[in-house]
């Protein structure tokens, strides 16, 4: 026997986050400004939600110097192997500014010299990758623009691997380079690279190794730094994308033209540790209270989150939170049980924060104080907002 909602669309109903939804703990006390920094322009993200916690002039177009390494070394580990033999061209000899003093026709890994681009920002490591993987600086140029469209960096434009100033179509801006930062610090390898603070790699024809240090003092600086990249040309003056991890949380923040660039980063890490906190907003496996709206006088269905769902929040923050249920179909039968159904539409306000899978199972009676005691109200409450009965 099939049991039909009583629905005529897709169907979409606000509710309030009950208890089970939402954490009890923390009063809605304001969080503690932002600290003073010296940067002109600054971002601050959580890693895995992607939330961007803080900005100070994130939307300005800036010079970004060598933080445009972290695009080249992430499209060249997304697109190439990291056991491939490349050979120097002459394009990459001698490029000024920091280098890792590469010759004509030496043969090194492209792992190698991904650790000669991102511990001692290496301007010649950048254009023998560019050359290797791209086929050429404009081919590998065009792949780092399309990259960047993908990730979401609507005002920014490169025009090489390294980020010297060549022109000022070369740009970013610090939320951008901090959803860069984030993405990129998904990649196991990028994240291994950049967490290193000594590396040898081959030199050939030399009796020795090239031993390169990280350039990066906020690995020796901080608690659980563990990224990104230091970047500094005349024009673009001190930047500095950074990471750091605790227990088992990552932030990764962005400061552009920063006099006190070491100092404005532990700040900000610190700042984003301490404010915002991971909340368990849905659990797998819970009961999603729309089971009233789509009831009929016969049975009625529960939805299930089919996934976990966190995100980081302020103090306060837990009451701002909505949702909304979103059906794939109109009608609901016994045939979907177990499957795929819609969703569960999470907002901060009015932003969207997160989407979970809902399957759909039989309503347990409501006699059963453990599965609906705790909606009951909420039930009722919708019920009474449209005007319908409630069937036990």
């Amino acid at each position: 026997m099939k049991y039909r909602s009583q629905l005529s669309g897709v169907l979409v109903v606000f509710l309030f986050f009950q208890a089970l939804f939402i954490p009890s703990g923390g009063t809605a006390e304001a969080a503690s400004a932002p600290p003073g920094l010296s940067a002109e322009a600054a971002a601050l993200i959580d890693v895995a939600s992607g939330r961007i916690l803080y900005q100070k002039n994130g939307g300005k177009k800036m010079r970004i110097a060598s933080l445009t390494k972290t695009m080249t070394a992430i499209v060249a580990i997304e697109s190439a192997t990291l056991k491939d033999v490349v050979t120097v061209p002459p394009e990459a000899v001698g490029v000024e500014g920091s280098s890792i003093y590469l010759k004509r026709g030496e043969k090194l890994t492209l792992e190698e010299l991904l650790y000669g681009l991102m511990l001692r920002s290496g301007n010649d490591a950048a254009v023998a990758i560019a050359h290797h993987v791209g086929g050429s600086l404009p081919g590998f140029v065009y792949m780092m623009n399309e990259k960047a469209d993908l990730i979401g960096m609507t005002h920014t434009n490169f025009t090489n691997p390294h980020g010297l100033d060549e022109s000022n179509m070369h740009y970013s801006t610090a939320e951008d380079m901090v959803k860069l930062s984030a993405y990129a610090l998904k990649n196991p390898v990028f994240q291994q690279i950049v967490a290193t603070k000594v590396k040898n790699i081959s030199w050939e024809g030399e009796n020795w190794d090239r031993r390169l240090q990280n350039k990066n003092k906020m690995l020796h600086l901080y608690k659980g730094a563990d990224g990104v990249k230091t970047g500094y040309t005349k024009l673009a003056k001190r930047c500095l994308a950074s990471s750091a991890t605790r227990d088992g949380r990552q932030l990764a923040a962005i400061t552009l033209n920063a006099p006190d660039d070491w100092n404005d980063s532990m700040s900000l890490m610190d700042w984003g540790f301490q404010q915002f906190k991971v909340t368990i907003v849905v659990e797998k496996g819970q009961t999603v209270n729309a089971s009233a709206a789509i009831s009929t006088a016969a049975a009625d269905f529960q939805l299930i989150a089919m996934n976990d769902f966190s995100y980081p929040l302020k103090a306060g923050e837990e009451s701002k939170l909505r949702t909304s249920v979103h059906l794939l179909k109109p009608q609901v039968t016994e045939d979907m049980m177990g499957k795929h159904v819609g969703f569960l539409q999470v907002y901060l306000e009015r932003q969207l924060i997160g989407s979970i899978p809902l399957t759909v199972q039989a309503a347990v009676p409501a006699s059963n104080p453990t599965k609906r005691g705790l909606y009951t109200f909420w039930d009722l409450l919708w019920h009474i907002m449209a005007g319908g009965m409630w069937h036990a």
